[in-house]
């Protein structure tokens, strides 16, 4: 039915994940202290609670619950549940944090040709499922008709394309996140 890439919408990247909340207060808690996320201006027109927050490139919008009391928060930790994935440097260290917090969570191991992926599921404050993972290790290989990419983040430096045959990989050039001041100044990472 969508077999054909020209017929997609003409998307540039994710902007923002938005999550209802049973508590704005408590999940801002969570997704500033336990994410690393920072809370960014939120347009006053707004006639709702709710919060806006900043990192990794993209957004995380938190709206209050109308009916707070009726939302189910889910007990277990199901890795094939809805969930968010980032990625991170250093799975020991994220794991260690994770205990100093006493933050439930559950560890899975990927094996795909060799590579292993290590991955660590915990919930939020409403039972949203968060992933940390270090899925660049595994190569984003597609199905059909394009060349093998990676999705890894570790290397940071500015790689310029040289004018290449269509057959062979594009580099892409990397922008350091752009972080917004208290003066709503802005600097680069």
């Amino acid at each position: 039915m969508f077999e054909n890439s020209r017929s997609a919408l003409p998307l540039t990247s994710l902007n923002h994940i938005s999550l209802v909340c049973k508590s704005v207060e408590e999940s801002l808690d969570f997704y500033q202290n336990i994410l690393g996320f920072f809370p960014i201006r939120r347009p006053g027109s707004f006639d709702f609670n709710g919060a806006w927050l900043f990192n990794y490139g993209i957004g995380v919008h938190l709206l209050q619950s109308d009916n707070p009391e009726s939302m189910h928060k889910k007990e277990e930790i199901n890795p094939k549940d809805k969930h968010i994935s980032f990625q991170c440097e250093s799975m020991t260290a994220v794991e260690a944090r994770l205990k100093d917090m006493g933050i439930d969570y559950v560890q899975r191991r990927v094996e795909e040709g060799g590579i292993h992926v290590d991955q660590l599921f915990f919930h939020d404050p409403d039972g949203f499922m968060v992933e940390i993972c270090n899925c660049d290790n595994l190569p984003i290989v597609p199905l059909v008709g394009e060349p093998v990419r990676t999705c890894s983040r570790i290397q940071h430096q500015v790689q310029v394309q040289v004018q290449q045959p269509q057959s062979q990989p594009q580099m892409v050039q990397y922008h350091p996140p752009i972080h917004v001041n208290e003066d709503n100044s802005t600097s680069r990472a």
